[in-house]
């Protein structure tokens, strides 16, 4: 957590004073994410938060209407309960989301494990090498329990496969067998790793299908009773009023501005929460060499394109309009400007790693073949090109140019994968620099790594079609059904009420965009959020430039549907 976070909870704790009692769950749940606060005191927040939203729901029964104070205590009681809960449970869920979106870098960890041993038969020297490297949870955890092992006289691999077998068993099964391969004559070694990577390939395949199909159900709900019946809703609210039904700002804020938005974040958490196993993007950050920090340029584009969309606005639409124009366009605008960089370096990684396959294929051959590995990465390097053969080209000029060996040109020190943090291209070359000591008989070993990645990369994409269907509509909606539908009803409403009142003289319908655009603008937040942490786990940069996205079309869909429908009145 960060340090304000740190002060915010530490603050709303002393709210509540008493003793509390944590239950073991959060207790694990802070352990594994590092938290710098026992349970105790989370559970405390909790409680605070709690009575301020007490205090709060107090003071609104006070002010407001009489008529609405029976409606304004449930809700706040309500709210209340929520905030206790969602404090209490954000800990756990978060630690289950990390260790789910872990598990996506159990294939390529067993992976390196099973081509170590097929140099060397050693189970522990083999776990050791495939945490050494990669990064993440998941890798993190496996050097621990490897490091532990060794003092223990226990086996690192087998307790790290225990240790995760309650989310993907298959990953216990692979470390066993990894283990018997180890004990096993060379006859049949070969067998049992290979078995030992299938397992783990038709796990996650297996998971992830069943996942795919799991929640086609609830992401069905989701858009009929978040998106489609809401928006429906508005084009009634007309009829509402003339039957002298209430249709006041603040019920239609508390509904679509508070309520629904509750009801899709806390259906989106339930979802991602339950995700299995995740492929993130890899691990690039703004300290990335080719990283440029364009938050400010993100701030400037953003503040102008708010500007100009309001002015525009001002001459086209109700006075809600330019709010809304303004909110959408300018965050979303801001949004993709600070982002790009950190997504450009994500394609040059991924073009890096779909052609590390033939990378290693050609390199296998050649040292199988009895070429040494040094010169065999200079030779490919020219007959590959691309970004993976650029890569080779610059690593085998640093060889040449500081008289080092693979492993100091790649994964040195200011070795030229500083710049591709790619746990796959990582491990594999690490592997490379493996062989270039055990020369001629690492080829077939190289060989079985090009094949090896083939799967890993065809099970990625197997895993991506699973959920395209399902994100595919959250997009389109989140992006284009959802806006295009809201801002025609928002049209048709205001025809039909035309300038007349609603029952007990309260006001037109005609502020009804400004609700329902803060509506279209989370819809397009959360929805996008859902869809990409399906997929690729809730990474901030990723997410910010997709949210950026939909935020724009969304915004221009909404305010475009509008306008025609309007004219067409």
């Amino acid at each position: 957590m960060s340090g304000a976070l740190l002060w915010v909870v530490a603050g709303v704790a002393r709210l509540y004073p008493w003793p509390v009692e944590a239950s073991e769950q959060l207790r694990d749940a802070l352990a594994f994410l590092d938290g710098e606060y026992d349970a105790s005191t989370v559970v405390q927040a909790g409680y605070g938060a709690g009575l301020v939203a007490v205090c709060g729901t107090s003071v609104a029964v006070i002010l407001v209407p009489g008529r609405l104070r029976a409606t304004t205590f449930v809700l706040g009681s309500i709210l209340a309960l929520a905030v206790v809960h969602l404090v209490h449970a954000t800990p756990k869920v978060a630690a289950t989301a990390r260790r789910t979106s872990a598990l996506g870098a159990a294939p390529d960890l067993v992976a390196r494990a099973v081509l170590r041993m097929r140099l060397t038969p050693a189970p522990e020297r083999a776990g050791a090498f495939a945490a050494q490297t990669s990064d993440g949870v998941l890798a993190d955890a496996l050097g621990a329990q490897v490091r532990r092992g060794r003092h223990t006289g226990k086996s690192g691999l087998a307790a790290f496969g225990d240790a995760w077998s309650d989310l993907f068993p298959s990953l216990r099964r692979a470390c066993s067998l990894i283990m018997v391969a180890g004990r096993t004559p060379e006859t049949d070694r070969h067998q049992l790793l290979d078995r030992a990577l299938a397992v783990v390939l038709d796990g996650t395949r297996e998971t992830l299908q069943s996942f795919a199909a799991s929640i086609r159900g609830p992401v069905t709900a989701l858009y009929a009773f978040g998106v489609l019946l809401p928006t429906a809703l508005v084009a009634l609210l007309p009829a509402a009023g003339t039957a002298g039904v209430v249709v006041t700002p603040l019920v239609v804020v508390v509904l679509y501005d508070i309520a629904l938005p509750g009801a899709l974040a806390t259906a989106a958490v339930w979802l991602l929460t339950r995700r299995p196993v995740a492929f993130p993007p890899p691990a690039v950050t703004r300290a990335h060499p080719d990283v440029a920090d364009r938050r400010l340029h993100g701030v400037v584009a953003g503040v102008g394109m708010a500007l100009g969309a309001w002015v525009v606005c001002t001459r086209l639409l109700p006075v809600w309009g330019p709010p809304v124009a303004a909110v959408g366009l300018g965050s979303g605008t801001g949004l993709v400007v600070a982002t790009r960089p950190v997504v450009a370096v994500y394609k040059r990684v991924r073009a890096v790693e779909d052609g590390l396959s033939d990378a290693l294929e050609l390199v296998g051959r050649r040292v199988a073949n009895g070429q040494a590995v040094e010169a065999a990465i200079d030779q490919v390097s020219d007959d590959l090109g691309g970004p993976t053969g650029d890569l080779l080209a610059d690593g085998a000029r640093q060889q040449r140019q500081l008289h080092v060996g693979v492993h100091e040109a790649f994964l040195g020190r200011h070795g030229v994968l500083d710049s591709v943090p790619s746990p796959r291209v990582r491990g594999s070359l690490a592997l490379l620099s493996v062989a270039a000591d055990e020369g001629p008989p690492a080829g077939s070993a190289l060989l079985a790594l090009a094949e090896h990645v083939d799967d890993l990369q065809r099970i990625e994409q197997e895993a991506r079609q699973q959920l395209t269907p399902v994100c595919r509509t959250l997009t389109n909606t989140a992006m284009v059904f959802g806006p295009l539908v809201a801002g025609a009803t928002v049209a048709l409403a205001g025809g039909i009420s035309g300038g007349t009142e609603l029952a007990g003289g309260e006001q037109t319908l005609q502020w009804l965009g400004g609700p329902v655009g803060v509506y279209v603008l989370v819809l397009a937040a959360i929805l996008t959020t859902l869809s990409v942490g399906l997929v690729r786990g809730v990474d901030t940069e990723l997410v910010g430039h997709r949210v950026g996205r939909a935020l724009v079309t969304a915004t221009a869909t909404y305010l475009g549907s509008y306008l025609i429908v309007r004219a067409m009145l």
